[in-house]
């Protein structure tokens, strides 16, 4: 991932609707009445061969008299600190408010690239309105209809010039494992378990640095970087910018990390914004392992984890061949093993399959079971390889690329993973002209 991107502006001017045209794929719930989003909504998008977070901060405003001192400002200061790039939407119909100017003022004082965009500009006339909105005083500004598409591209173009630099891997050897999940699930318990020691994990200080934390952990014959994503934050936010700082920071330990703990707690089960995280992290390629916690608290028999592991892979589907594990950061029940568990699936993530090996047995499946046919014409794979890149990847090169459908594409997917083991480990799939 290149960094991350974040929508601001005041409600009802379309973020929800430039979120969904980013991202490719209708996500947000898009209403007329303001406040209406109330999920947490972040993706990837790709342009120009980079790839970005995008994140719409349209979810995050609460019924507020004084909506932008009580709420807004929070969400911008959080999305300030945290995003690489900010874009500002306003929208043409309306001219510049007062609740813009105030987003302006807050915006002008930050190092961030902001870039403005106006937003419903399908015509003419409506482009030449939108040059007022160069009175806010930011250089950049982008006419576009969310709605139609128009001027997005240009957006796109503008964005990937000031992501940051790709960083270049570091060769360490140190897999680089993450904790993420909902605020309270206890994630800063596991970490304190896991490092022998008792961390600083809320402060009173205004300002705490918001930084995720590595730490190495060395011990029982394992070695690994573990990005603590508890951290510190700071005092008297509302719930709401408390869930969306710890989005913010799960969405950076995953960028940054090889495997991904989701920290699910038992009470609560698995929710929405729990589904989101583990999604962004499959999309991204990284290992994924489910951990349980508070399992200590919940009554169960000997039916219970089968019951709520069936749950969970059901409602993470398609991609659910992960490890599931119980734990108790509290009476430490199974830590370490989830730990084990985290070096394997890593392990899973590296894994390399000779041509040779792949064409041997994977051959011999398709022909076994061929994709099925498409308007007559026959489909014929002749030959596999593993592509080297940074998430798992396979090339199927083939007659009629085209015409293979997602089903026998699962299908695939499915005999890497029986035969060649890619537990906790999304696997990307190309059809490619032979």
């Amino acid at each position: 991932m290149s960094g991350i991107v974040a929508i601001v502006g005041r409600p009802n001017v379309g973020k929800s609707t430039i979120f969904n045209r980013l991202q490719g794929e209708r996500k947000a719930i898009v209403d007329d009445q303001s406040g209406v989003t109330r999920d947490r909504h972040y993706g990837t998008s790709e342009w120009n061969n980079r790839e970005f977070t995008i994140i719409d901060t349209g979810g995050y405003v609460t019924n507020s008299e004084d909506v932008f001192e009580k709420s807004i400002r929070e969400q911008v200061e959080i999305a300030i600190e945290e995003a690489d790039v900010l874009l500002f939407m306003v929208d043409v119909l309306t001219d510049i408010t007062d609740l813009d100017e105030s987003f302006a003022r807050f915006l002008r004082k930050t190092n961030k690239p902001v870039i403005v965009v106006v937003n419903k500009v399908d015509n003419n006339e409506r482009l030449l309105m939108s040059h007022q909105f160069y009175g806010l005083g930011f250089e950049h500004l982008y006419p576009v209809s969310s709605i139609s598409g128009s001027g997005t591209g240009d957006l796109l173009d503008a964005i990937v010039t000031f992501l940051p630099p790709e960083k270049e891997e570091v060769e360490d050897d140190l897999p680089r494992i993450s904790l993420i999940g909902r605020p309270n699930v206890g994630k800063s318990s596991l970490c304190n378990v896991l490092l022998g020691e008792e961390r600083n994990i809320v402060t009173d200080i205004a300002g705490t640095t918001r930084d995720t934390i590595d730490s190495r952990y060395s011990a029982y014959g394992m070695d690994f970087t573990l990005v603590d994503t508890a951290g510190v934050r700071k005092k008297g936010k509302t719930m709401d910018n408390v869930e969306f700082y710890s989005v913010m920071r799960s969405i950076k330990a995953i960028e940054s990390s090889d495997v991904v703990l989701l920290v699910l707690d038992a009470t609560q089960g698995l929710e929405s914004q729990d589904v989101n995280l583990y999604s962004l992290a499959a999309k991204n390629g990284k290992g994924l392992v489910v951990l349980v916690n508070k399992w200590d608290l919940v009554e169960k028999d000997h039916k219970s984890t089968k019951y709520y592991s069936d749950d969970i892979r059901e409602r993470l589907a398609p991609f659910n061949d992960v490890p599931i594990l119980f734990i108790s950061a509290k009476t430490k029940q199974r830590v370490f093993k989830a730990v084990e568990t985290a070096i394997e699936v890593y392990h899973n993530t590296q894994k390399k399959v000779s041509t040779a090996k792949l064409n041997e047995i994977m051959l011999e499946i398709i022909q076994e079971t061929p994709p099925p046919s498409k308007k007559g014409k026959y489909i014929k794979i002749k030959y596999i390889t593993q592509i080297k890149t940074r998430k798992v990847s396979f090339a199927f090169f083939c007659n009629l690329p085209q015409y293979i459908g997602d089903a026998y594409k699962r299908f695939l997917e499915n005999q890497l993973r029986k035969n060649f083991d890619f537990t906790g480990v999304p696997i990307t799939i190309f059809f490619r002209k032979k």
